[in-house]
């Protein structure tokens, strides 16, 4: 990364670059990397702009009328540069695949770094807000970045789809569990979402050679149309002696049944999890059982409820910083809590009445440290009476709702920002 002036706010755009054919494909594997992956949310490894530690605003449950968020006007601070990134082309005309309504599209972004940087900061700014559900940034390593190219020549028109994460294989000797303790989002967006700027001294590690991917998942069962979706990226050329942040995923099972009085061929388990598959791939399934095994379920016969939960362990000592939480369109009300069930438990995030277009990142008001083997916890309810009350799901038939990728479908995820100290 060029040196940059202090005082220059300027702005560079990299233009999109042609993408050659590379290496072969390797397959994401992992029943666990594929939980990890498959976690579409919202804002990861964010901490706002604004030093607000309020609860999201509630209220408005029925997505479709936020504007469009402006570029945030904070100042470069010394070191820094903006570097501006656009979906290929400057526009993308979405296309559910597989008879569904939700489209997934990675897009590999070129920072053009011929140094080592620190993300010091990020902005998705999402386009046409009838289309875009949310957005997320992963980071490609330099030895990730030919399986990266493969997936965009691979597939036809920009980009490639991407349900359950970017599909780029993780580096050699991640493990599993790794994917959801230290996963590679950069950032994200979602309704409620605003520029993210570090605090000084902290960052993301962006070694020279580094790509992006940019997933952006477009919803059109209500709207049609193109999109010119971009990011903004705040890069430091100081990287040493910086904290790195991180970003941990919380996923958790959603079993979600139909209401007693409901009846039709999804409210059956089983047809439920095959009309998954059939819209998003077998990967759905997978992640789908692979909850149950992460967060101590029962296979054979899930437990079924509006409110489900996970608890995981810390691996190494931890300070969390911020914390996020995601659920789609029957989320009811979203908590983190640390140390369950023991005298140091404590709140970190209590969301007791879910706003699907206010799902910011909320920097705790004191960082909360951990030790490894200290324990978190996610829990999440939904409420299936909200189907026939929002008109975003008017019209849709009643089910037993499954974690899955579409906006009609439902997630539970609680996000941690971290740092790890010496």
């Amino acid at each position: 990364m060029t040196p940059v002036d202090p005082q220059d706010s300027s702005e560079r755009t990299v233009d999109d670059k042609p993408h050659r054919p590379a290496a072969l494909l390797v397959g994401v594997v992992g029943l666990l990397i594929a939980v990890g992956a498959i976690a579409t949310f919202a804002l990861a490894g964010v901490l706002t702009s604004d030093d607000s530690t309020d609860s999201p605003a509630v209220g408005n449950q029925d997505h479709g009328s936020v504007s469009n968020p402006q570029i945030a006007t904070a100042p470069l601070r010394s070191n820094e540069e903006f570097v501006s990134l656009g979906v290929p082309n400057d526009s993308y005309t979405p296309a559910a695949p597989n008879g569904g309504t939700d489209d997934y599209r990675c897009f590999l972004l070129d920072p053009e770094l011929s140094t080592d940087a620190t993300l010091a900061g990020v902005q998705v700014v999402p386009d046409n807000l009838e289309l875009v559900h949310h957005a997320i940034l992963y980071r490609v390593t330099p030895d990730q970045v030919a399986d990266a190219k493969y997936l965009d020549t691979a597939d036809r028109g920009p980009g490639w789809t991407c349900f359950g994460g970017s599909l780029v294989p993780p580096p050699a000797g991640s493990s599993a569990l790794a994917e959801l303790d230290d996963a590679p989002w950069l950032a994200a967006w979602a309704p409620g979402g605003k520029e993210s700027v570090y605090p000084r001294g902290s960052g993301v590690e962006m070694p020279a050679g580094t790509q992006i991917v940019l997933q952006m998942h477009y919803n059109l069962r209500e709207s049609q149309g193109v999109d010119s979706s971009s990011v903004r990226l705040r890069l430091s050329n100081i990287t040493k002696g910086v904290s790195s942040v991180h970003t941990m995923l919380l996923p958790a099972p959603v079993e979600l049944p139909c209401l007693p009085e409901e009846t039709g061929r999804l409210c059956d388990r089983d047809n439920a999890v095959g009309d998954v598959i059939s819209r998003f791939g077998e990967g759905s399934g997978r992640t789908i059982a692979g909850l149950q095994l992460l967060c101590d379920g029962d296979l054979r016969k899930p437990k079924a409820g509006n409110t489900q939960s996970c608890t995981r362990r810390m691996s190494e000592k931890t300070t969390i910083m911020a914390a996020a939480g995601h659920m789609h369109l029957l989320g009811q009300k979203i908590s983190i809590d640390v140390n369950p069930g023991t005298p140091r438990e404590k709140n970190i995030l209590d969301i007791e009445k879910w706003d699907f277009d206010n799902q910011g990142a909320i920097p705790l008001k004191k960082p909360v440290e951990l030790a490894a083997g200290d324990t978190v916890r996610v829990r999440c309810t939904h409420n299936p009476k909200l189907r026939s009350l929002l008109p975003s799901l008017a019209g849709t038939s009643p089910r037993y709702v499954l974690w899955g990728e579409g906006t009609t479908d439902e997630m539970c995820l609680g996000v941690l920002v971290t740092t790890h100290p010496e």
